[in-house]
């Protein structure tokens, strides 16, 4: 199987080191496409400062893929908790910089420092320019920016009505048109929706090739709805979204969690205004999507999905697939 896992956030990160394990056995050619329109954080201020990508995402990304989650990826992951223009970044955010303007070109610098930590996959950004997502919610106010899209999000308690990239004409690596083109799989999510996975699909080459490719599309929904983003959005409603905004209702399964997680920690999201995702199958079921509900949660601290359980999951599609392709 040739794999596309496109998004960003923890959320691709996890999938990742889910099935990193499945390289070469059963995943032949393993490629992530990861959004750099993050402007928060130790990334936003890198990007402003330095005027690269936002290297967060990528960074989460080539640790989660490194063949041993040693030392060396522990380093790439140190955060600084002191130092004056240091404290808040990550080292690996800040090399992926470096890197950056050695070399003259954030490709290279991903590609450079996914051989240090001998990734086992293909880790290729959405766009190599830097880009930012904006967003009109239902009140008429267009906001700019992927943290300031969140938080008007969680002050107007309201739905985003309309999303864009700017500038719209931005270009995608070739590599990684090529890369989803000849994919046998495409797997969409988990992640924010609106500010880890839509980025991705509106660069237009993405979108397009994504759209075109003869892969198996897939979109894994989020355990939980996120505050400021997807307040009270059921499975179908995240699909539904997707679809809108590539104006092509294009996946083919979609992959749920059926867990409610332990009361503490769900008192503790709600807290939060965060809520399971219902897993509405039987609306999905009748857009002519496959339907995948299973258990996923993870056991911990936060509600995320468990890595193995999920490479479980997607190894029983793909075996389907081939099924299929052999008929």
């Amino acid at each position: 199987m040739k794999v596309v896992a496109i998004g960003g956030g923890t959320g691709l990160s996890s999938l990742l080191r889910g099935i990193k394990h499945l390289v070469p056995d059963t995943i032949t050619d393993l490629t992530a496409i990861v959004t750099v329109a993050d402007n928060g954080g130790s990334s936003g201020r890198l990007r402003e400062e330095m005027q690269i990508p936002a290297p967060g995402d990528i960074r989460n990304c080539i640790v989660a893929l490194a063949e041993d989650e040693d030392i060396l990826a522990k380093v790439f992951q140190y955060r600084f908790k002191e130092g004056d223009g240091l404290k808040g970044h990550s080292f690996g955010n800040l090399f992926l910089s470096v890197l950056t303007k050695i070399t003259g070109d954030f490709l290279d610098a991903v590609e450079i420092t996914s051989d240090i930590l001998k990734i086992k996959g293909k880790i290729i950004p959405s766009t190599d320019q830097l880009v930012d997502i904006v967003a009109e919610f239902t009140d008429g106010k267009i906001i700019k920016g992927e943290t300031q899209i969140t938080e008007y999000g969680k002050k107007l308690k309201g739905k985003i009505k309309k999303i864009w990239m700017e500038p719209a004409d931005v270009k995608a690596p070739e590599e990684a048109v090529e890369k989803i083109e000849n994919a046998d799989v495409i797997i969409l999510g988990p992640g924010s929706l609106y500010t880890s996975i839509i980025p991705n699909l509106l660069v237009e080459d993405i979108k397009n090739a994504v759209i075109h490719s003869n892969a198996y599309k897939i979109y894994i929904c989020n355990v939980m709805t996120q505050y400021g983003e997807t307040d009270r959005f059921s499975a179908s409603e995240h699909i539904n979204t997707i679809h809108e905004i590539v104006k092509s209702p294009f996946i083919n399964a979609a992959i749920l969690n059926t867990t409610i997680p332990p009361d503490e920690l769900l008192r503790k999201y709600m807290k939060e205004n965060a809520e399971p995702v219902t897993a509405d199958a039987g609306n999905i079921s009748r857009m002519g999507i496959t339907v995948y509900a299973e258990d996923l949660l993870d056991t911990g601290d936060y509600v995320r999905h468990n890595p193995e359980k999920l490479a479980r999951t997607l190894v029983k599609i793909f075996e389907k697939i081939k099924e299929k392709r052999a008929a």
